[in-house]
């Protein structure tokens, strides 16, 4: 019976606190709690263990808030041990309450694999636990903001309560909000980037920050189609997503800060770049350094300017067709037909 799991886990939850001292070493109690940054075992605040029975639960169960995942401490002896197979999840278990080994064979506990708090793996995983944007919070918000192509946007997703701590004292709250998926130059995932939004999709959530980025987010982006040949980057999704409202038929790739655009990687064919640049001096200091790393790499860079503030301003207070007409005159002759022409959306 002892190898049964809801029978190691209930013996596990007994002696809660002795589990995480031991597999989460590098957190603390607070409280009813013990927090540490992660089920790796990363320093942090980030995980939290319930470390007694409550109406809220049972003791031994565990909540991330940075990225929602959830579980019991046969998780933790898994995740902190490295373990795939039950057998060797329950052996550790029962070598840790001291119960006889089922079997007699010795076996060693591989090293622990170590992540930081808001890794890629994190990023990967809050990125997979969301939903897809269609007839959601995430779907209406863009709209409100004049945003309404929204086809190939698989790398935005959807959490419905997605958590958001002020500060690593502060109590953990949960809002609905974008998930943006930070790609590398082959699709793969490096990290992930959250806007909080307010439940009805009318703007933002009232936070300090409501939007956080975490992962490896160098010289990557969130990406909206294929940039082979030539590619528009800038820094915000909404600011990206608007250029693409005229120019439908463009690649583009939002580096989410001016530092990230002027650090933004190219590809090895692509030969014309795009600078959607935003009117204020650090948007100024980014397409300079990315127009002088274009000359270097010999790639043709274009710098496009707003009217107003950015083009999501464009867009919502002077609508498309002054957007498109703009931009109709700072793109190539050549990219017009080609990039320019509304889609069948």
């Amino acid at each position: 019976m002892s190898g049964k799991p809801h029978d190691l886990a209930r013996r596990l939850s007994r002696h809660a606190e002795a589990v995480c001292r031991h597999y989460l070493s590098a957190g603390h109690r607070e409280g009813r709690y013990w927090l540490v940054g992660d089920v790796l075992n990363t320093p942090g605040r980030s995980l939290f263990v319930r470390l007694y029975d409550s109406p809220k639960g049972p003791a031994g169960k565990w909540t991330d808030a940075s990225t929602s995942e959830h579980g019991d401490l046969l998780d933790v002896i898994r995740r902190s041990c490295g373990l795939v197979d039950f057998k060797d999840v329950a052996d550790e278990a029962r070598r840790f309450l001291s119960l006889p080994d089922e079997e007699p064979e010795t076996r060693t506990r591989p090293k622990a694999p170590t992540a930081p708090s808001g890794s890629r793996e994190a990023a990967r995983r809050l990125f997979a636990m969301s939903n897809p944007i269609a007839g959601t919070v995430v779907e209406a918000y863009l709209r409100n903001r004049g945003i309404t192509a929204l086809h190939g946007t698989d790398s935005l997703r959807f959490h419905p309560h997605c958590y958001y701590r002020p500060d690593e004292y502060a109590p953990t709250e949960t809002w609905p909000a974008t998930i943006a998926a930070v790609t590398d130059l082959n699709g793969k995932l490096t990290g992930a980037h959250r806007t909080w939004l307010a439940p009805d999709g009318s703007g933002k959530a009232p936070l300090a920050t409501p939007r956080r980025a975490m992962g490896d987010l160098l010289g990557h982006a969130v990406r909206f189609g294929v940039g082979r040949d030539v590619l528009a980057a800038g820094e915000g999704i909404e600011t990206m997503l608007s250029l693409r409202m005229a120019l439908p038929h463009l690649p583009i790739a939002a580096a989410l800060s001016s530092a990230h655009l002027a650090a933004i990687l190219f590809g090895p064919n692509l030969r014309r770049l795009y600078i959607a640049r935003d009117a204020d001096p650090a948007g100024d200091v980014a397409r300079d350094i990315l127009v002088e790393r274009a000359d270097e790499a010999g790639v043709e860079a274009i710098t496009l300017s707003p009217t107003l503030e950015d083009f999501n301003d464009d867009l919502h207070r002077l609508g498309l067709d002054v957007l498109r007409a703009s931009l109709r005159v700072q793109i190539a002759p050549e990219d017009v037909a080609r990039f320019l022409e509304p889609a069948s959306l």
